[in-house]
Parts: C-alpha cells; sequence; structure tokens
C-alpha cells in the first residue's frame, strides 16, 4: 500500500526488488524499497542558455545507502540524461537490488497499436503465478518475445493488453554481446517511441510486467493497463532472500555490490521521437557519437539528437 500510493510511471526500486521480508515488513519496509516512498531533497539546480539539470538526493536508513540522481536536458534534444550514484554508508561491502521500474499505459501504450522493443533472446517466466490469472505458465524457460501460455498456446508478448483479465511477470537477458543496450516502447497510431538507453554492465535484466483489468482489490479495481519495462540488476521482483537463495540466473548474476565505504555510478538516457506511423516494430537500437538511432519497419532510420550519449556508462 505504501508504495502503490506514492507510485509514479518511472519509480527507483533500491535495495530490494519485490516483497520485504516478514520480518522487514514489521520494521516498516514496504513493497521495493526505500527510495520510492522517501523524502527527496534538491541539492541543485541550474540553467544556462543552452541546458537545465537538477541534482536530488535521499537517504536510506533501514539500507544504510545514499542515493543521488541528477536530471539533465540540452537545448533542441529530447533526451533527458540521468545520472545516478549509490553511497554505501557502511564499513562493510553491500550487496543489493537497483532496478528502474518503467511503467507503461494507455494512452500511450494500448492494445493493437503498440508494441514493446528490448534486445533479448533468453527469458523465463516468473514462477509464483498471478494470483489465479496469470497468461503465461509458470518457470518456463522462452525465447523472447514468444513466451509459453497457461492454457499451451504461445504468447507474444511484446504486443501489450492482448487478453485482459490476466496479467504476467517474465524476466528477460538483454543481448551480453552488447555493451550499451536500451528497452523502447512504439505507438503505431502517434507515430511516437519512448526509450531508454544505458550500459548492460549495470543493468542486464528487464522484467517484464503486465496487468490487464486483473486484479479487482484496490487500486486496481479491475481497471487498470499496466506494462512494466523494468530494467536492472535483477531479473524478477522475488525480494532479497529468494534471489540470493536462488543466485545466479542464465549465469548472469542478480545483484549488484556496492563496496564498504564506497559508490557505484551509472549513467543512462531516456528519449522521445516521432517516427513513421506506418512502423509496426522497432528492429533495433543503436548509439552513436552525438545521436540514438531508432531502426523501425523496413530498415528505416530515425536519429534522435543526443549531443552528450558518450557519458552512458557505469563506473
Amino acid at each position: 500500500g505504501k508504495f502503490l500510493a506514492s507510485f509514479t510511471g518511472h519509480a527507483l526500486c533500491l535495495d530490494y526488488f519485490g516483497a520485504p521480508s516478514e520480518f522487514e515488513a514489521k520494521q516498516g519496509l514496504c513493497l521495493h524499497g526505500e527510495a520510492s516512498v522517501s523524502r527527496w531533497s534538491v541539492l541543485k539546480q541550474s540553467q544556462t542558455r543552452t541546458s537545465v539539470s537538477v541534482l536530488m538526493e535521499a537517504t536510506l536508513p533501514h539500507a544504510g545507502v545514499r542515493f543521488q540522481r541528477e536530471l539533465r536536458m540540452r537545448r533542441d534534444e529530447t533526451v533527458v540524461y540521468v545520472a545516478e550514484t549509490v553511497f554505501n554508508l557502511r564499513t562493510t561491502d553491500h550487496f543489493f537490488h537497483w532496478t528502474q521500474h518503467v511503467t507503461l499505459g494507455p494512452p500511450f501504450l494500448q492494445a493493437a497499436e503498440s508494441m514493446v522493443f528490448l534486445p533479448a533472446q533468453r527469458a523465463i517466466t516468473w514462477p509464483h503465478g498471478y494470483e489465479g490469472k496469470s497468461l503465461l505458465a509458470n518457470s518456463r524457460e522462452f525465447t523472447w518475445p514468444n513466451a509459453p501460455a497457461e492454457d499451451g498456446s504461445m504468447a507474444d508478448i511484446s504486443r501489450p493488453f492482448a487478453l485482459p483479465g490476466k496479467g504476467f511477470v517474465a524476466a528477460a537477458l538483454l543481448n551480453p554481446k552488447r555493451d550499451l543496450t536500451s528497452v523502447a516502447a512504439l505507438n503505431f497510431r502517434l507515430g511516437l517511441v519512448l526509450g531508454y538507453c544505458f550500459p548492460r554492465k549495470a543493468f542486464p535484466w528487464v522484467a517484464v510486467w503486465e496487468e490487464n483489468c486483473a486484479r479487482q482489490d484496490s487500486p486496481w479495481k479491475g481497471k487498470t493497463q499496466a506494462r512494466g519495462v523494468e530494467f536492472g540488476t535483477t531479473p524478477m521482483p522475488i525480494g532479497k532472500r529468494e534471489a540470493f537463495a536462488n543466485g545466479p540466473l542464465f549465469g548472469t548474476p542478480t545483484c549488484q555490490c556496492v563496496p564498504a565505504m564506497g559508490k557505484l555510478r551509472v549513467t543512462y538516457a531516456i528519449f522521445l521521437t516521432p517516427v513513421n506511423s506506418a512502423w509496426r516494430e522497432i528492429l533495433d537500437i543503436e548509439l552513436g557519437k552525438q545521436s540514438i538511432t531508432v531502426v523501425g519497419s523496413n530498415n528505416e532510420r530515425v536519429a534522435v539528437p543526443a549531443s552528450d550519449v558518450k557519458t552512458i556508462g557505469a563506473s
């Protein structure tokens, strides 16, 4: 309840991804960690003739970390450059989850007029059903985007909201041959692409979640359509205990470590661009020296000016 009361389209899941343990919940912790229910401070704002920026910070006392996020935009660009830093306030190494809970829905994401892109192949379905209304079978490996449905058929889960009254969760491993990777969504009718570009080293996983008028309790009330494209360190929102007990998946770690009294920094970009309304798919997203290029139907290409794309990375 605490998380859902403050949840917006892009939430930060920090320290753990999923539910707290029974014992953590008794200490007041909620779904997806402290960051999204914390009071943030604005440390600095800047505006020049060519750019604007804001630096914000939140301290997570239960996790023992401090988090900073800087947002920056440049004139004549439809790109937001994001820099995030996790500071470990403790004298021991800290293993944790760090996921960008990107969630889309109507009017941008609509059945029969939109699709979701991510450069992945290996994927697996959620092991815990969906409250009796799961579109997908449990704990089944598949090749993105064609997932095994509960009724024995296959479902193309790159296409949102295909079956009302159902929901699902799945995890996909982003292409390990790419240093920089992306996720994106296309709306055919609007002729718009929204995307994120980020370092795969930092965020190798995407959790794909869909709620399609399945949950009847508050705040869903059988009316909510939401598609999560949640990229981060961790494949599924199962919490720390289960994730740590399971260990690596597909030979890839499912957590991150910030050293004692140390820090980790990640920079990524969010972009929006008009494209040909005849597009029905995104084939690829390429990062150049000063641009982000979206490749769509018939290999048509749209270049998005992005003068600071070279800053994307992890350290």
